[in-house]
């Protein structure tokens, strides 16, 4: 199975428009935070959602915008030292960055603890656990009351430096739960052709998407344009490698989507056109055969 293509709101300047023009081609979700889009992707996001009733719900919880750090501080949730660098892990914080993510959005699914790994800056392990349990027993407070569906972790190198592991999540998750019914379903982390670690990892049967889906949770992959830098690198013979007569976006999609163990890829398209272009070819994953020639074309450059 290929994972399916949902809508990314990283980076996207017109939420609203990206939005409808996902939601109408089929995207399942929609992946938020409220300090994206200098922190209006949630208010642009709420009356297309509302015109989308079945669209799961994804958004974070770890950023802020200067903003929203204000507020949190005039609320009394955020230690000055914390406003500072726009991000936290407190109970506290999480518990009211989540009311208002619930307010602004309508509906949550899945709140993800965003970058835990930011906040562990000079801390030892111990520590960053630590933070990431607080977070964990503020959304399961939530999970438990049928608030959101669940919560997860959303990392850009948390796993990959060892900072984390998939295991040490569940087990942070359970002691949060105080109990092994937890609520942590979801796990993020990039997945691309230049971040293609957990692609090899996956196609030898093992690393965190391997982990996390035996563990039954859902699987999804950020960035896998890494920014749009990847199209630079597409060149005819990679694309022609993936499947001849796709366009770079698509090509580099299709291998992405085509990972073992991963459920979505998230993505923003402009236009109708280049969703429907990048939906087309994922339609037809890549055996494992075809993405370990890839993956085997780009380690041996």
């Amino acid at each position: 199975m290929t994972a399916a293509l949902c809508l990314g709101t990283y980076r996207v300047r017109a939420v609203s428009r990206a939005a409808r023009t996902a939601l109408a081609a089929g995207s399942p979700w929609v992946d938020t935070a409220p300090n994206y889009a200098r922190g209006r992707a949630h208010k642009e996001l709420r009356p297309v959602l509302g015109e989308y009733p079945t669209v799961r719900v994804a958004t974070k919880s770890g950023f802020f915008t200067e903003e929203q750090g204000r507020a949190a501080l005039a609320e009394g949730v955020l230690a000055r030292e914390e406003a500072a660098g726009r991000h936290s892990l407190e109970r506290d914080f999480v518990r009211w960055q989540t009311e208002r993510s619930l307010a602004a959005l309508g509906r949550v699914d899945l709140v993800f603890v965003h970058n835990p790994e930011h906040h562990g800056h000079g801390l030892d392990r111990a520590a960053l656990h630590g933070r990431v349990r607080q977070a964990f027993t503020a959304l399961e407070e939530f999970a438990h009351a049928g608030r959101i569906g669940g919560y997860g972790v959303a990392t850009w190198s948390g796993l990959a430096s060892g900072a984390l592991s998939v295991p040490e999540l569940l087990t942070l998750a359970r002691q949060a739960a105080g109990s092994a019914e937890h609520h942590f379903t979801g796990l993020q982390m990039p997945v691309s052709l230049i971040m293609d670690a957990p692609i090899t990892q996956a196609l030898n049967g093992g690393g965190p998407l391997v982990q996390a889906k035996d563990a039954g949770l859902i699987t999804f992959g950020s960035a896998p344009l890494h920014g749009g830098e990847l199209l630079e690198a597409m060149t005819p013979e990679l694309v022609n490698l993936i499947r001849p007569g796709l366009s770079a976006a698509a090509a580099a999609l299709l291998a992405v989507g085509s990972c073992p163990g991963l459920d979505v890829v998230l993505a923003s398209a402009s236009t109708r056109e280049h969703w429907d272009d990048v939906a087309k070819a994922l339609a037809a994953p890549l055996t494992a055969q075809e993405l370990r020639r890839v993956t085997d074309e780009l380690a041996g450059e």
